[in-house]
């Protein structure tokens, strides 16, 4: 008995594709919670650490450079690196404070 290609063609089960596809789905939700949501996680810290800057803490900046803030403006922040050497740096480029100062309030 011969069986026409086209026949033949419609034979398939519709469940094979989504048995195709559902590896490329796994691993895209794995790619997303194991890469995607830490690194995300990273960078809205960072965003809040860099936020909170204020006079008096220690910090250190991208090159390795271990200072304390002496000025904060919108974009770049004032470090001391030795007693008289003060150098401007961009707030992105800070990678951590090392010791944060107490936020000045009323005192009653």
């Amino acid at each position: 008995m011969l069986i026409t290609p086209a026949y033949a063609q419609g034979a398939a089960g519709g469940g094979d594709f989504f048995f195709q596809i559902l590896p490329f789905l796994l691993i895209f939700v794995i790619m997303y919670f194991m890469l995607i949501r830490p690194q995300q996680r990273r960078l809205k810290d960072h965003r809040e650490m860099v936020a909170a800057l204020r006079r008096g803490d220690i910090v250190v900046t991208g090159g390795g450079l271990v200072g304390k803030v002496t000025k904060v403006d919108d974009a770049e922040v004032q470090v001391e690196l030795a007693q008289g050497v003060k150098v401007k740096v961009v707030r992105a480029t800070i990678t951590e404070v090392r010791n944060k100062t107490e936020p000045v309030g009323d005192k009653k």
